[in-house]
């Protein structure tokens, strides 16, 4: 039976199926740009580098995405990409969205879509954590500012992750000066990511988030381990702003 929401134009069975798409996108991408390196004799980049220095492998997400913007209403120069995202910020100048959504000079929303992969999740996952915080932090107190409109925005999250044995198996914690918070004994980093991104809803840095789990391959296989972090869910909440706010 369908669960899709009277007014969003997909199914949450449409949603997966066009999920499984820009997750084979995405690994063919990384794929394709480790070979193309190779073939120009750019093997300096270490590890996994290669495979996302220059690449938009996230693209198949962000076109749903857009789909999504559209059937709102948005279209044309409302919906900004690459050079045109650049938001004014409180602590620094700008910082550049993945989407950004306007009209009649106001902020309506603006998404960022990030991704990792092995073998360096531990390295990685605190430069992520860092770097959500402080977007979100810069956007909003930029909006209090009043310098991106009067209407508040719709903020998102989306992050997908390498579903592997380095990312689901739980990891030891770091001697701290204090205890830290149990919510992170006897987790893998994936449940790490999880708990932050419920973390950035529950304390309105973003309007919604989603976490995808996807493993290395050709098939388009992904899973959800949080249904509070659900893709369909995520582009419901979007609509659903986008609506109000057109």
């Amino acid at each position: 039976m369908s669960d899709a929401s009277p007014h969003f134009p997909w199914t949450d069975e449409q949603v997966a199926a066009r999920a499984r798409e820009a997750v084979v996108a995405y690994w063919s991408g990384r794929s394709g740009q480790a070979a193309r390196q190779q073939e120009q004799g750019r093997v300096s980049d270490a590890g996994s580098r290669s495979q996302v220095t220059g690449g938009q492998h996230l693209n198949g997400f962000l076109g749903l995405m857009v789909e999504v913007i559209n059937a709102a209403g948005f279209a044309g120069d409302e919906v900004l990409f690459n050079a045109k995202t650049e938001i004014p910020g409180f602590y620094r100048p700008t910082k550049r969205w993945d989407v950004v959504v306007v009209r009649k000079n106001r902020l309506c929303a603006a998404i960022e879509l990030k991704s990792q992969v092995g073998p360096s999740f531990g390295n990685n996952f605190n430069n992520r954590t860092e770097e959500a915080i402080g977007n979100s932090v810069d956007l909003w107190r930029a909006f209090q500012e009043g310098v991106v409109g009067s209407y508040p925005p719709w903020l998102g999250y989306f992050f997908l992750l390498e579903d592997a044995a380095g990312s689901t198996t739980n990891v030891s914690l770091s001697k701290a000066v204090f205890p830290t918070d149990p919510v992170f004994n006897n987790t893998s980093y994936a449940d790490r990511y999880a708990i932050l991104c419920r973390r950035l809803v529950l304390e309105r840095n973003y309007t919604a988030a989603a976490l995808i789990l996807a493993p290395h391959g050709a098939d388009g296989s992904y899973r959800e381990p949080d249904d509070g972090l659900r893709f369909p869910q995520f582009l419901k909440t979007l609509y659903g702003h986008l609506i109000g706010c057109a």
